[in-house]
């Protein structure tokens, strides 16, 4: 039985802590960025490596730059380039531990009285609309479900409530659901109940505490625009594949790390961010979103696009790549990249041309290959 290559342990020194690496000993610098971006969340080309006062050249051997077992690297990172919610330091915190703090906050403000007045709720069942946003709410008020099929928008952002029980199907009209910046995690939300309000065409549940979305999701047929940034989703189901009436998804600032090839069944896609993820590619089946005109990706880990993008996405104008390993001269050899150029500096042409003497910097929509820090 073959023996296992020597290893050696390097301790890499990287925003207040210090992280042993193993790493084999003819491994190169690029070997042991690639190792550490996982642990660190900053490319491989945003990260400069140093040893003993020499930065360690990327093709050269470690051994050949004198780092050994126990050697001590320090790590310094390039702005912007890192891939999730950015570097991770020793003080950082995820999403849950912000939700938190800003549910302490909440707390210590001067209590809302919660109580709904008998002519609030008139009002609610007149207009349809249900505003209690920022109004220190730790539940639902009952008065709300009381409104049944009068209430048309239900918002109740900038609070701390924790659940969106079963009542939710009595309001069966009800078209926008508002509940971004609350507490609410995966168990707090009825999905069952949720998914028999089919008239619901936005759904906003960013700035919460969720971690996964259930396959019933695909039961929100009507569903227009889908906002899920800063939560701590790893991936999207399947079945998102299943809203064709969806034309906005806002899912950056989460952990997804791969997105399910049926995302490419959602026709009517115009807008999609999931920058600040840990997104390693795109399923080819983007190249089938024939209405796509907006894709912010930045701040992911992606090195390639699907090949068919800007062939098959003709409508797409908006591109946002810095802080990928996908650079501008990358980008330059996409089929295709020629007509959509073409496009996004007839778009810009335009707004420049509607702001009447201003001056803006084109933006090429990805970084450049020489872009060091």
């Amino acid at each position: 039985m073959e023996s296992s290559p020597p290893t050696i342990t390097v301790h890499v020194k990287f925003a207040g802590r210090t992280i042993p690496v193993v790493v084999s000993a003819s491994a190169s610098t690029a070997e042991l960025k690639l190792l550490l971006q996982p642990l660190t969340n900053v490319l491989p080309r945003g990260q400069r490596l140093i040893c003993k006062g020499k930065v360690l050249a990327e093709a050269a051997s470690l051994s050949s730059m004198q780092v050994g077992n126990g050697s001590k690297v320090m790590l310094i990172a390039s702005e912007g380039l890192h891939q999730g919610d950015g570097p991770i330091t020793k003080n950082s915190s995820g999403p849950a531990a912000s939700a938190k703090r800003i549910s302490n906050v909440k707390e210590n403000h001067t209590q809302k009285q919660e109580i709904v007045s008998k002519s609030r709720a008139e009002r609610w069942k007149i207009t349809g609309v249900i505003a209690l946003s920022d109004s220190s709410l730790k539940a639902v008020p009952e008065e709300v479900w009381d409104c049944g099929s009068s209430v048309r928008v239900l918002d109740v952002c900038n609070n701390s409530i924790e659940a969106i029980p079963q009542k939710i199907v009595a309001l069966k009209s009800l078209n926008k659901l508002l509940v971004t910046a609350n507490d609410i995690s995966d168990e707090g939300i009825c999905w069952e109940g949720l998914s028999r309000v089919q008239g619901l065409i936005v759904l906003s549940l960013s700035q919460n505490r969720l971690v996964t979305l259930p396959p019933s999701l695909g039961s929100l047929t009507f569903l227009r625009e889908l906002r899920i940034a800063n939560n701590m989703l790893g991936n999207l189901p399947v079945e998102i594949g299943l809203l064709k009436q969806l034309e906005i998804l806002i899912a950056n600032n989460n952990r997804i790390t791969l997105l399910p090839s049926s995302i490419g069944d959602c026709e009517s896609l115009i807008e999609v961010n999931l920058s600040s993820n840990l997104l390693a590619e795109l399923p080819e089946a983007f190249g089938n979103l024939q209405n796509l005109k907006t894709l912010i990706i930045r701040n992911n880990g992606l090195n390639s696009l699907p090949p068919t993008l800007f062939k098959k996405c003709w409508r797409l104008t908006t591109l946002d790549l810095h802080g990928t390993g996908i650079t501008n001269d990358i980008l330059r050899q996409v089929e295709g990249w020629e007509q959509f150029d073409e496009r996004r500096r007839q778009k810009y042409q335009k707004q420049l041309d509607f702001r009447v003497g201003s001056s803006g910097v084109f933006d090429e929509g990805a970084d450049d290959s020489d872009r060091h820090s």
